[in-house]
């Protein structure tokens, strides 16, 4: 049995979906989600959807039940994520999990990353458990700049405060399609990887890219960081979320997303997605 977790957000849907699509039989695939309903279209598949929340370690030991490989896919409630992971660790380790796959973030162990502190902690929960583990350590979406995209092509600018610094971004297929190949491999081996696209970029290749496809010039503003929270605060974002949308740009400048070599053909056998491929994406769609 292969059980996702947080089987009904974005990434892990794809998880659970890839896995059908790569021949594992729907009875051998458990859905862990919070809301049933949720995954009412995944049980229609002949998915097993059990319901368990990552704060109740009674619920996640019965949900777990009979697991053998299972895909952590980390919280999004930040402050509270490494008690939330350690529960799941805890619960697989009472249920005999034989692989605990953890998608974690670049680097988690050696950067200033806003995001990785509770990522490095969770994979030290993993560590001390002493369950054969895979670490994914995921970079940035693709989908991530989604919303600059469309902004960009609309008023000719790119706006940030990541200065030249690159990330290796891939979309959510691709990185449940890594997560996939690991969960489905015949003698999957503990090990961390870094998983990101096959080319990186800047903010400035996006601007460019944008604008070779709208039609139009589109040039890239480099804020400091100040000037970025206030440009975040003007359009709408309140403090705290401004403060951490800027940090994440100061990370990057700092090539804390430049992780290297992109991992994820590594393990799938095809090319990630592109960052052209991904602007054409969503300009179709606007």
């Amino acid at each position: 049995m292969i059980t996702v977790t947080g089987a009904t957000g974005q990434l892990g849907r794809l998880v659970v979906t890839g896995l059908l699509d790569a021949g594992v039989p729907a009875a051998e695939v458990t859905a862990l989600v919070r809301d049933a309903g949720r995954a009412a279209d995944l049980a229609d598949r002949g998915v097993r959807v059990a319901v368990a929340d990552y704060t109740d370690r009674a619920s996640l030991e019965e949900a777990l039940a009979g697991t053998d490989r299972l895909l952590l896919v980390s919280g999004s409630e930040v402050g509270q994520r490494v008690a939330q992971h350690t529960n799941v660790v805890k619960a697989a380790k009472v249920a005999g999990v034989g692989l605990l796959v953890y998608t974690s973030a670049p680097k988690a162990d050696a950067t200033t990353l806003v995001l990785a502190p509770e990522h490095a902690a969770t994979e030290e929960v993993i560590r001390a458990s002493g369950l054969p583990a895979v670490v994914l350590r995921n970079n940035w979406y693709l989908e991530n700049y989604d919303a600059q995209i469309g902004q960009a092509a609309a008023t000719g600018e790119v706006v940030g405060s990541a200065g030249q610094g690159r990330a290796w971004p891939a979309s959510r297929a691709d990185f449940a399609a890594a997560a996939v190949a690991v969960l489905t491999a015949d003698d999957p081996q503990p090990a961390v990887h870094e998983l990101g696209g096959d080319d990186p970029f800047t903010l400035a290749d996006l601007a460019a890219e944008v604008g070779r496809q709208a039609g139009r010039e589109v040039t890239h503003r480099d804020l400091s960081t100040d000037e970025h929270v206030a440009a975040l605060r003007g359009a709408g974002l309140d403090e705290g979320t401004a403060g951490f949308v800027a940090a994440l740009d100061g990370n990057i400048a700092a090539g804390e997303l430049d992780a290297g070599q992109g991992g994820i053909s590594a393990l799938t056998g095809r090319p990630t997605r592109t960052l052209a491929e991904h602007v054409a994406l969503v300009l179709g769609s606007s």
